[in-house]
C-alpha cells in the first residue's frame, strides 16, 4: 500500500506540473516537446523499427513455443468473458475513436497529401495508401499491446504478483528493488503516460465530436460546447465505472462493435462495393508480400521520404508503446483463464483483421470520391473527413448519426478503461479497484482535459506521451525478458517433475 500511495503522489505531482506548463505556457510546451519528439524520431527511428519488429517476432514465437499451453491463471480458471465480448472490449480499449477518423483520413493523406514513395494522386500512391494504413494499424501495433498484457497477466494471474508494471520485473531485479525507488519510478512512468495520453485523447475527442456536430447541424465550435461534451461524457463514464467492468465496459463495448459493424456494412452496400473488395484483396496481398520491406523502411538517403517515415511510422510506433501500459493492463485484466497460444492468436490477429476491413470500407469510399472528382476529401480536417465522405453516399445522414454515437461510446469506454487501469495502479494492482477511486481519477482526467483544451495545449500533451515512449520501450523489452526467464524456469521445473514421477513409476 505504501508503494501505491507513493506512486499516486509522484504521478499527481508530475501530471500537475505538466498541466500547469500546458495551461500557462502552451506555446512553449508545444515548441519544446515538438523539438524533442523530432529529435527522437530522427535519431532513434532505427531503434523503434528494430524493437517493434523484435517484439512481433517474439509474440509469434510464443504461439508455437513450449510456453503456448501455459494458462494465464490457475489450473481450473476459465475465461471470464466470451470470445465476442473479449474481442469487443480489447478492441474498444486498444483503438477507440481513432479508428473512426483515421480509417478515412490516413488513406486520403497517403494518396493525396504525403505519399510514402509514389507521386501524389498516382495509381501507386493510391495502392500504397491502404497498404501502409494496414501496416500502421496491424499486427505491429497489437504486438506491443499483446506483449505488455501477456507479461502482466502471467505474473498477476499465474504467479500471484501484484498487477503492477514493476512487479513483472521482479525476476530480474528482485523484490526489494521493485518495491523501492526503481519500482516507484517505473509505475509512476506508467501512470503518467496513461493520464497524459487519456487526457489528451479526451481533449482531442471532445473537439472531434464538436466538429462533427458542427458539420452535421451547424452547431457552434468553441470551448463552451467542448466543455459541455466533456461534462456529459464524464457523467456517462462515471456511471459506467460505478457499474463495474462486467456491466459498464462490457455492455458499451458490445454495443459499439455492433453499431460499428452495422455502419461499416451499410457503407459497404451503398458505397463502391466492388472497388472496396478489390482494393481490400490487393492491399492485403501487398501488405503480406511487402511486410518486411515496410517493417524496415527507414529511407537513410532520401530526406523527404525519411520525413514521411518519421511523421507516420515512427510516430505510430512510439504512440503504441506509450499507450501500452494503459491498454496492456486492461487487456491483461480481461484475459484471465486463456492459454498463451489462445491469447496471442486473439490479440494479434483478430483486431488487426477488423482494422483492415474498416480501413478498406471507409478509406476506399473516400479515395473513390476524390478519384472520381465528386469531392476533394483531402481538403477536410481529420475531424470532418469521415462525415464529408458519408454525406456523399445514400443514407449519409443516418450513417453520420451512427458515427456520432459510435464516437461517443468509444469516448466513454476509453475513459472508463483508463480510470479502471489508474485505479489498479493506485491500489497495488487490485483487480477490482473501488468505484470511488475510479471516479476520482475520472474527474481528474476530465479536469485536465478541460484545462488543456481551454489553453490550447493538447498537442503538447500528445508530444509528452511520445517522449515517454522512449524510456518505456526499455521497460517493455525488460518485461519480455523477465517473462522468458520465469516461464523457462517453470517449464523446466515441470519437465523435471514429470521425469521424476515417470522414473518412480
Amino acid at each position: 500500500m505504501k508503494n501505491a500511495t507513493l506512486v499516486f503522489w509522484y504521478s499527481l505531482i508530475v501530471c500537475t506540473l505538466v498541466v500547469l506548463w500546458g495551461a500557462i505556457w502552451p506555446e512553449h510546451l508545444q515548441s519544446v516537446t515538438s523539438t524533442a519528439t523530432a529529435f527522437i524520431s530522427s535519431r532513434f527511428g532505427w531503434y523503434y523499427l528494430l524493437i517493434i519488429m523484435g517484439i512481433l517476432v517474439f509474440c509469434v514465437y510464443l504461439i508455437f513455443s513450449r510456453f503456448k499451453d501455459i494458462k494465464l491463471g490457475g489450473k481450473d480458471d476459465k475465461p471470464e468473458f466470451s470470445l465476442p465480448t473479449w474481442f469487443a472490449m480489447l478492441f474498444s480499449a486498444g483503438m477507440g475513436m481513432g479508428m473512426v477518423f483515421w480509417t478515412t483520413a490516413e488513406p486520403i493523406s497517403h494518396a493525396f497529401k504525403s505519399s510514402p514513395s509514389g507521386e501524389l494522386g498516382t495509381d501507386k500512391a493510391i495502392v500504397e495508401s491502404l497498404q501502409y494504413s494496414f501496416f500502421h494499424w496491424g499486427v505491429h501495433a497489437w504486438a506491443v499491446y499483446a506483449l505488455v498484457a501477456l507479461v502482466l497477466a502471467y505474473f498477476k494471474f499465474h504467479k500471484g504478483y501484484p498487477g503492477l508494471i514493476s512487479a513483472t520485473l521482479t525476476p530480474l531485479f528482485g523484490e526489494k528493488r521493485m518495491q523501492g525507488t526503481l519500482g516507484y519510478m517505473i509505475d509512476t512512468l506508467a501512470v503518467v503516460a496513461t493520464v497524459v495520453g487519456v487526457a489528451a485523447t479526451l481533449g482531442f475527442g471532445s473537439a472531434q465530436i464538436n466538429q462533427g456536430l458542427k458539420f452535421l447541424f451547424d452547431a457552434p465550435a468553441n470551448f463552451s460546447v467542448q466543455l459541455l461534451i466533456l461534462v456529459i461524457s464524464t457523467v456517462l463514464f462515471i456511471v459506467s465505472a460505478w457499474s463495474g467492468l462486467k456491466k459498464g465496459i462490457k455492455y458499451l463495448s458490445n454495443i459499439n462493435m455492433v453499431l460499428g459493424f452495422a455502419l461499416m456494412i451499410l457503407l459497404l452496400i451503398v458505397g463502391p462495393t466492388l472497388y472496396i473488395m478489390n482494393m481490400f484483396t490487393g492491399s492485403l496481398g501487398g501488405y503480406i508480400s511487402n511486410f518486411f520491406d515496410m517493417s524496415f523502411h527507414i529511407e537513410p538517403i532520401n530526406n523527404d521520404q525519411r520525413s514521411w517515415v518519421d511523421s507516420w511510422t515512427i510516430f505510430y510506433w512510439a504512440w503504441w508503446i506509450s499507450w501500452s501500459p494503459f491498454v496492456g493492463i486492461f487487456i491483461a485484466r480481461i484475459s484471465r483463464g486463456r492459454t498463451i497460444k489462445e491469447f496471442m492468436l486473439g490479440v494479434l490477429f483478430v483486431p488487426s483483421i477488423v482494422c483492415f476491413i474498416f480501413f478498406a470500407v471507409f478509406g476506399v469510399s473516400a479515395l473513390d470520391l476524390q478519384q472520381s472528382g465528386i469531392a476533394t476529401i483531402s481538403d477536410y480536417s481529420i475531424e470532418t473527413a469521415t462525415f464529408a465522405v458519408l454525406q456523399e453516399y445514400p443514407l449519409g445522414t443516418l450513417m453520420s448519426f451512427i458515427t456520432i454515437f459510435v464516437i461517443a461510446i468509444f469516448f466513454i469506454t476509453s475513459a472508463d478503461s483508463a480510470t479502471f487501469v489508474l485505479g489498479m495502479l493506485s491500489t497495488s494492482g487490485s483487480l477490482n479497484p473501488s468505484a470511488v477511486i475510479k471516479i476520482v481519477w475520472g474527474l481528474a482526467l476530465s479536469a485536465m482535459a478541460a484545462i488543456i483544451v481551454y489553453f490550447g495545449g493538447t498537442q503538447g500533451l500528445q508530444n509528452m506521451l511520445i517522449l515517454a515512449a522512449l524510456p518505456f520501450s526499455v521497460v517493455v523489452l525488460m518485461m519480455g525478458y523477465s517473462f522468458y526467464r520465469a516461464a523457462s524456469k517453470e517449464v523446466l521445473s515441470k519437465r523435471k517433475r514429470a521425469k521424476t514421477q515417470k522414473e518412480a513409476v
